[in-house]
């Protein structure tokens, strides 16, 4: 990570969420991040690879870095990491219970419970590297873990949430992000109650049960059909964030009518919004974008996410793609968040509801209103990126 867009994504994250809990409360922070598409898309407006595995280090990195100076005043703490630093994070759990008067050994038992069920209850072909572990004062709590399967080179990502949690073995996941690959073993299946069962009174029954069941099922099996005359049910089938290998953004991977409908609410109502209502000047309707983009994040429902790659046409990529990362517009928005936030803290919401209001005008007009391809779009981000303060890992842009 460039030392120029890691300092920026730890100010755009540590406002983003500080907007979330303003509006919604901190607890609603722990809920989007245990949303596996939201997580995609919050790391990608922040500037990282729209479908990297990377988003999950980054993503954890940056609100560490960021969050780490007000975490008590917004209490909410980020612990853990990727590594050895995620063997720290019973430690560090322990060091926010002594100033928050929370059961710390109870913290620390749930993280290492957690890192053990992703590592040994679901064998599923990924070795879990990264635990990052988001704390509220009120002692809720999201988990977001990462696997890795070293030979396809893919990643698997999992998110709980205590909210709801009733058991830490059936059915514990907020969500689990991952193509399918095959049968597992997951004894976290609620069909799977009976052999958790089974489990665990051969554990305390002794050896001899063990070896009487296996030759007792030896015998049935030479006896038994190979049909199977009631076949298991298949699992529901739910909306799952499958990211390509392919690294640039094409089209196929965004949703047109809501990338026109920000476009035009740039376009259309904010700079005169914004001259109006926030009155900082230099803002232009690129900056606007790029707001009605995190206003979105911060604002969206759930179903907004399903395209995270449209979220990275918000300030680019730092691989280029879709684009170089436009620090001019990346600064103008952390400037305008910042001074809205800051004006919200005083009693004055005026900026925060306009941000609010853009991401409103961009879903009307998304309904009625076309705009360029989304190559179109690209094509012009590009033409524009040297003006813009244009920047990937391979330089400034000329």
């Amino acid at each position: 990570m460039p030392p120029w867009l890691s300092g920026r994504m730890a100010r755009l994250g540590r406002v983003i969420v500080e907007a979330v809990a303003h509006h919604y409360g901190t607890e609603e922070v722990l809920r989007r991040l245990s949303h596996p598409f939201w997580f995609q898309s919050f790391g990608a407006v922040m500037g990282m690879d729209w479908h990297s595995s990377g988003i999950t280090t980054s993503v954890l990195g940056a609100l560490k870095r960021g969050l780490g100076p007000v975490q008590d005043e917004l209490g909410l703490y980020v612990c853990g990491g990727r590594g050895k630093q995620s063997r720290k994070t019973p430690a560090e759990l322990l060091a926010v219970a002594e100033r928050t008067g929370l059961d710390g050994g109870q913290l620390a038992r749930t993280s290492r419970l957690v890192a053990k069920v992703d590592s040994a209850a679901v064998q599923d072909g990924f070795a879990l590297y990264l635990h990052g572990f988001f704390l509220a004062r009120s002692g809720a709590w999201t988990v977001v873990q990462q696997g890795m399967d070293p030979a396809r080179r893919e990643a698997r990502r999992y998110h709980w949430l205590s909210e709801g949690l009733k058991d830490f073995v059936d059915e514990p996941h907020a969500a689990i992000d991952g193509q399918e690959r095959g049968q597992i073993v997951n004894l976290t299946d609620h069909r799977a109650a009976a052999s958790r069962r089974a489990q665990l009174a051969l554990v305390t029954s002794g050896p001899s049960v063990i070896v009487d069941a296996y030759a007792d099922n030896l015998a049935r099996t030479a006896k038994a059909s190979p049909k199977r005359a009631h076949p298991e049910p298949s699992q529901l089938t739910l909306p799952h964030l499958s990211l390509p290998h392919h690294h640039e953004v094409t089209a196929k991977d965004v949703v047109l009518r809501r990338l026109h409908g920000t476009l035009s609410a740039a376009h259309e109502s904010g700079p005169r919004d914004f001259s109006e209502l926030l009155l900082v000047p230099g803002v232009g309707a690129r900056t606007v974008e790029a707001l009605a983009m995190v206003s979105e994040v911060i604002h969206g429902a759930p179903y907004r996410f399903s395209d995270p790659a449209r979220f990275s046409l918000a300030h680019g990529g730092k691989d280029r793609h879709p684009f170089p990362v436009p620090l001019k517009v990346y600064d103008q928005t952390l400037h305008v968040l910042r001074d809205a936030l800051t004006r919200a803290k005083l009693g004055q919401d005026d900026r925060l509801a306009a941000l609010q209001r853009l991401d409103q005008q961009a879903r009307l007009f998304e309904r009625e209103l076309s705009g360029p391809s989304f190559e179109e779009h690209v094509a012009g981000e590009l033409e524009q990126s040297a003006k813009l303060g244009g920047m990937s890992v391979f330089g400034p842009e000329r």
